[in-house]
């Protein structure tokens, strides 16, 4: 009945409308607008406000609590100190070595996986279930379960040790050079199965057309997902990177609950220097300063992303 009610009210919205040949209000557009104000201002006050007000504060010396006279703006004097402090270079150096390893392996894997399950093979949903799991835990447990599974007293070590092979050593993160190869296990193991589901999304949007014609053309089936499908998929690939982009610069819960960005500073990353100068080390100026630092690969990426989609919008106009 309600429905009924409004559609008369648009029907009468549009006749008035047309009375008075200017275009007409309707009522579910009202409603709509209602609907969503909360969650846009929300969005503006969460998002948009916050990050001003993050990158405002990158231009104090701000310690505890934030100060905003004019005594307490220093420029870009935060940002000077930030690139000449020993923790931060470590931190973005780390992040690079763990952004491409994970990105590349997780891609990799995904897309293998991906075709493993694109072969109808019995209990899909299953094996999609087993391999999605891990995205669904918090980092904060995955972090823990790795952190055990490679602790020498605990892990892998003790129960290899404990068959007979006395000798056996591995303990990746209780070295300093080997402690990040730990993160990026365990980042590859929380991130590969969400890479899988969008690549095997974008496996079954392909043409079932172009399957007959390469078939028919007598093209190895690995030659087809390698060099005709896998093209044809630029905006899954698109995402399961912007996705997998995002989740390396934000990684946190991760460090802490593997290694606290130990040993020594060897695993630290931006995040990580962010929270602690921003709680532990009472450097409010600073820490902002880095945060804003992490935000910029996240603009770009966005760049990108809408460059991308704008690019194929061009194209399909141009088909038409």
């Amino acid at each position: 009945m309600a429905q009924l009610a409004t559609a008369k009210e648009d029907d009468a919205a549009k006749a008035a409308g047309r009375a008075s040949g200017r275009k007409p209000f309707r009522l579910s557009t009202l409603m709509s607008i209602v609907g969503t104000t909360p969650m846009i201002l929300t969005a503006v006050g969460v998002f948009v406000i916050c990050i001003l007000y993050s990158f405002v504060l990158s231009f104090t010396n701000s310690r505890i609590f934030p100060a905003f006279g004019a005594e307490n703006f220093v420029g870009t004097d935060q940002y000077a100190r930030l690139w000449s402090t020993g923790r931060w270079l470590v931190s973005v150096n780390n992040i690079w070595f763990f952004g491409l390893l994970s990105i590349a392996a997780n891609m990799t894997a995904g897309y293998l996986l991906a075709v493993f399950m694109d072969q109808r093979i019995r209990a899909e949903d299953l094996f999609r279930s087993i391999f999605l799991y891990p995205f669904a835990m918090s980092l904060v447990i995955t972090g823990l379960v790795w952190r055990w599974i490679l602790d020498p007293n605990y892990g892998i070590q003790a129960t290899v040790r404990g068959l007979g092979f006395e000798d056996f050593r591995f303990a990746p993160l209780v070295s300093a050079d080997t402690a990040i190869y730990g993160l990026v296990v365990a980042g590859i193991w929380n991130g590969v199965g969400v890479t899988m589901a969008i690549m095997l999304a974008g496996l079954r949007g392909v043409d079932s057309e172009i399957w007959k014609a390469a078939k028919i053309d007598g093209i190895p089936t690995w030659r087809t997902y390698l060099f005709i499908v896998l093209p044809m998929m630029r905006g899954a690939i698109l995402t399961a990177f912007i996705l997998q982009c995002v989740g390396v610069v934000r990684v946190f819960d991760l460090i802490v609950a593997m290694t606290q960005g130990g040993p020594g500073i060897a695993t630290q990353m931006p995040a990580v220097f962010v929270i602690q100068h921003i709680t532990d080390r009472s450097n409010v100026g600073l820490g902002m300063a880095a945060a804003t630092m992490m935000l910029l690969p996240v603009v770009v990426l966005l760049g990108l992303q809408v460059f991308v989609q704008w690019r194929a919008n061009q194209a399909k106009g141009k088909a038409s």
